[in-house]
């Protein structure tokens, strides 16, 4: 597969972190096009889905395309079937010198077929579910069949998508997903997501404009400020001035509120252009429109990409567009066009969450003397009327409803809430546990297991985060998702024995997030010596190994960790064991003897707790087996991990290695081995 060619890559990232002198960073490529590189992705999609082996009728699309300057390529899809939209069927393909090094396919999907696309429920019916969800009278209801694999085995639906007005005044697209079978509701998703704030605390501002003052930033992509004039739909007018002076700072100027909406995307884009590398929302160098209702009891702005809007529904004539809040709503923006979290379960936490922590980057970042960074969520607001922010990241729980710590029911909260543990989280390994003071504000965080956590810095923490929302995450990532990824983002920004990585898997741990396949200490080290085993990278395909046949295969489905060939146990989504062995003669002068062998696992069991599909790796020595380790799909990870055994217990014994893997009647999990090894010294 061709690889998308850009000039002039970023230099090298020359800090030394613990265990990574002088590493390279896989910081983005400069002079990248984002539009180019997509158009050619595009052009090669069929190529893809028969390399990763789809299923007839799946046609990707691509999304978005991140570049390292190392060349690698993180390229993210959506998929249709048989023409009809896949909610939750996106997946990312990670690429180097045209080989596929892993596939991260949301909730381990890799299939997304249903029997029939053929509805029994009626399209009015379903469209009456969908109004009937809402809780504000509808101004347009429209239906459409699709395919719904967001939250478990993909069913036939109908997107409903009902507009309308909320009795506070804020504007609703209300997404509601309805089985075409049965009726049910299955899930809801609001596209315009709504938040809090008032920036007249900013003080006095530069703003960019152009030509005769209008409120239209050139140098920023072209971001533009209109006024709706007290309407909430529509594109208004971009303020202009005679000037070059806006606003008063007071609700008697109407120009007050556009400056705020300005002001703070000016910032944010400034924010994501200057530390990570991003060219505006969607990373195409195009700036954003913000829209500023100014009615005579409302102030609020709209945000063009996902809509998002903020106002408190108070009655109060004023601009609400805080620093932190305006970083927070343009960067659901970002979020939508990387891993375009749900907005419920696991996702929709961190998708909230995602927004709080670059809304408190941007604040830090600004450096403003009039609204000073903290870890305080809309604080400049008062909008409890009594001076308590909105959120506090240091100890969410202290705002009645928000959770410190992760369990599995923290899915079935309102993002608002579940964003808790991750806003914790990003505290955390920024700061640590302790007291301090910051921004002026007194900060005091502990960790869920009591234990003492020492922060790796925020502009760490926030870089990692962005990594991994811009190449690890998908729609419907969980919070074990989010550990795996920033683990994996840490160990390639920094290094797998880094303090900084170590910190950010700490900070996991400390908000009860369980461990997974990642782990900061750094891959084992290959066994040493002469590998006893024959065709350990199965490059010639079942030669020297014996057992059931057909799971060594050189199928593109799933990537070999090296070569071409590999060995595929399940996948198959239905009751079924296979096993391959290989006999082997550990010498009776080892002093040691170790196993090793890298394997990823992707699977579309949607279960956080329950054991289904197993993959087991045993020792064979006479009529004793015993089992080294077992795997299940609790333990997915779709990029390649090492693990090593000691078996210096075998010497003198002529042994089996055996890998076993036994799957359920329903939903397949694939565990991929490579790269085997066998060694004595």
């Amino acid at each position: 597969m061709a690889i998308v060619a850009t000039a002039g890559l970023a230099g090298a990232f020359t800090g030394s972190p613990a265990g990574a002198a002088n590493r390279t960073a896989p910081l983005p490529a400069s002079g990248f096009n984002q539009l180019a590189a997509v158009q050619a992705e595009q052009a090669l999609t069929a190529q893809t889905a028969a390399a990763l082996g789809l299923g007839g009728g799946e046609v990707l699309k691509v999304r978005d395309v991140i570049k390292d300057a190392d060349g690698t390529e993180h390229v993210r899809y959506d998929r249709t079937y048989n023409g009809l939209k896949v909610v939750g069927g996106d997946l990312i393909v990670e690429r180097k010198s045209n080989a596929i090094k892993s596939v991260i396919y949301n909730r381990g999907a890799s299939k997304v077929g249903v029997p029939s696309t053929k509805p029994t429920l009626s399209q009015a019916a379903a469209l009456a579910k969908g109004s009937k969800s809402a809780d504000f009278k509808a101004t347009s209801n429209k239906g459409t069949l699709v395919v719904f694999a967001a939250t478990g085995k993909p069913v036939l639906a109908y997107e409903v998508v009902t507009s309308g007005v909320k009795a506070d005044q804020t504007p609703s697209v209300l997404h509601t997903f309805v089985d075409a079978k049965s009726g049910a509701v299955l899930a809801q998703d609001d596209e315009i997501k709504t938040g809090t704030g008032n920036s007249m605390y900013s003080g006095t501002v530069s703003i960019g404009t152009s030509g005769s003052f209008s409120m239209t930033d050139p140098s920023r992509g072209g971001n533009f400020t209109t006024d709706l004039n007290g309407a909430t739909s529509g594109n208004g007018t971009t303020f202009t001035d005679p000037d070059d002076t806006w606003g008063n700072g007071s609700t008697s100027s109407r120009q007050t509120a556009g400056v705020d909406a300005h002001y703070g995307a000016q910032l944010t884009w400034d924010y994501y252009k200057n530390v990570h590398a991003r060219n505006g929302i969607f990373n195409n160098g195009q700036g954003a429109r913000s829209r500023v209702h100014y009615g005579n009891a409302y102030v609020n702005a709209f945000w063009d990409g996902t809509q998002m809007t903020y106002g408190d529904g108070s009655g109060n004539a004023r601009p609400l567009t805080a620093i932190d809040v305006a970083g927070h709503e343009m960067s659901h923006g970002v979020t939508e066009a990387t891993a375009n979290l749900n907005y419920f379960g696991d996702a929709g936490g961190l998708n909230e969450s995602t927004s709080d922590i670059f809304g408190t980057s941007v604040e830090f970042s600004a450096n403003n003397s009039s609204d000073p960074g903290d870890y305080l969520i809309g604080e400049k607001i008062n909008i409890n009327g009594n001076g308590t922010p909105l959120r506090y990241m240091d100890k969410p729980s202290k705002d009645g409803a928000s959770r410190d710590c992760w369990s599995t029911s923290v899915g079935g909260l309102d993002p608002h809430y579940s964003s808790g543990p991750l806003n914790h989280w990003f505290y955390l390994a920024s700061e640590g546990t302790g007291s301090k003071v910051i921004g002026g504000v007194t900060h005091s965080s502990t960790a869920c297991d009591g234990s003492t956590v020492t922060g790796v810095g925020r502009d760490v923490a926030a870089k990692v985060w962005y990594r991994t929302l811009s190449t690890k995450l998908t729609s419907g990532s969980t919070y074990k998702d989010a550990r795996e990824g920033a683990i994996n983002s840490a160990k390639e920004l920094y290094g797998a024995d880094s303090t900084q990585c170590k910190g950010i898997q700490a900070a996991f741990t400390a908000i009860s997030v369980p461990a997974g396949a990642a782990a900061c200490t750094g891959d084992p080290e290959p066994p040493t010596g002469d590998n006893l085993l024959l065709n350990p990278g199965f490059e010639s395909g079942a030669v020297n190994w014996t057992g059931t046949a057909g799971p060594i295969t050189n199928n593109t489905g799933r990537p070999a960790r090296t070569g071409t060939w590999k060995l595929w146990l399940q996948g198959n989504g239905r009751t079924t064991t296979e096993n391959v062995g290989q006999s082997v003669a550990i010498p009776a002068s080892a002093t040691s003897a170790s196993l090793s062998f890298w394997i990823r696992i992707d699977t579309a069991e949607t279960t956080s707790s329950t054991v289904y599909d197993t993959a087991k790796i045993q020792i064979v020595d006479g009529g004793t087996t015993t089992t080294l380790a077992t795997y299940s799909n609790l333990n997915k990870n779709t990029t390649y991990v090492q693990k090593t055994f000691n078996v210096t217990a075998y010497k003198g014994k002529t042994v089996t290695v055996k890998f076993l893997g036994q799957e359920d009647s329903s939903l397949q999990t694939s565990f991929v081995i490579d790269d085997t090894s066998l060694t004595a010294s």
